[in-house]
């Protein structure tokens, strides 16, 4: 049938965001259906992302549900976009950047499989090196708006170690030049690896250092990605996975069969690659001796 239509990923945020607000207003499926004039399956198809969703049917929802403005013209907005058949999130476009995307799908993933070569992922960051990358990346933000994308920053980190849902396992394949570049001082380079030490040792994740010896190799082409997986819920079968890959302008998503397929090649010739986690960790410690007498 015509359900394959296009990208998940916007259909699945909306339906979310949608079922969130109608429960904190403490009103029922059955209710909603009644208020909103539809059938209560209507709305549960919504609120699973299961099909395309009309703004009409959004704005009605919002309102019944008291959503602020701000929120009703992003959640409109965001069903404009589970018609396209592929789907490009540019910031600046329809969509507000605050209303973050990636966020809501990193929070709701069981298994989170990130690749990097220029940085440490955002969920492995100490504060001063998020706030080094803030600086570099966002210069005529002012300090203030920066302590505050910081602390938002931190706060996603507890989903590595959230009781319910069960806390996701994160994989990490980090170029070794990660490693290697400043950002910030010397201090705020030793603070970020011993983070990365620490957090390896946690049973649910897991860091494995690609080696500069390792050579050209797949990841180089393609470039940063992360692979999110999802858990089954209660359905018989779970969302479909995302590559998410950003750029300049936006943020890709991936979730086509051939895509995945496709990730998940590279993704298994950069763990053949890697060192092991022992290995890596034994690397990270002497990339900090050296550091620390730098």
């Amino acid at each position: 049938m015509a359900e394959d239509m296009g990208s998940t990923v916007p259909r699945r945020r909306l339906g979310r965001a949608l079922r969130d607000l109608r429960t904190e207003a403490g009103i029922t499926l059955d209710a909603a259906a009644e208020a909103l004039e539809c059938s209560r399956q209507k709305v549960w198809r919504i609120e699973s992302g299961l099909g395309s969703v009309r703004g009409v049917d959004v704005r009605a929802m919002c309102e019944l549900y008291r959503a602020k403005g701000e929120l009703t013209r992003a959640l409109t907005a965001l069903a404009g976009e589970t018609r396209a058949k592929g789907w490009w999130h540019a910031y600046g476009d329809a969509i507000p950047d605050w209303f973050e995307l990636y966020v809501g799908l990193e929070s709701a993933a069981s298994q989170l499989r990130f690749y990097k070569n220029t940085l440490v992922p955002g969920i492995l960051q100490s504060r001063d090196y998020a706030l080094g990358i803030y600086r570099i990346d966002q210069p005529d933000m002012s300090e203030d708006d920066r302590e505050r994308a910081v602390e938002l920053r931190l706060q996603r980190q507890s989903l590595l170690t959230r009781r319910l849902p069960k806390a996701p396992q994160v994989q990490v394949v980090l170029c070794e030049s990660v490693l290697l570049r400043p950002v910030g001082n010397s201090a705020t380079m030793a603070e970020q690896l011993r983070r990365l030490l620490q957090l390896s040792e946690q049973p649910n994740v897991s860091i494995r250092v690609l080696p500069l010896i390792a050579g050209p190799h797949h990841g180089a082409v393609g470039g940063e990605f992360v692979l999110l997986d999802f858990p089954l819920g209660n359905r018989s079968t779970p969302d479909p996975s995302v590559v998410y890959s950003e750029s300049w302008t936006g943020a890709l998503y991936l979730d086509r069969p051939g895509e995945l397929a496709a990730y998940g090649k590279v993704w298994s010739s950069l763990l053949t690659l890697a060192l092991d986690e022992e290995e890596s960790r034994h690397l990270i410690d002497k990339i900090l001796g050296e550091v620390h007498h730098g």
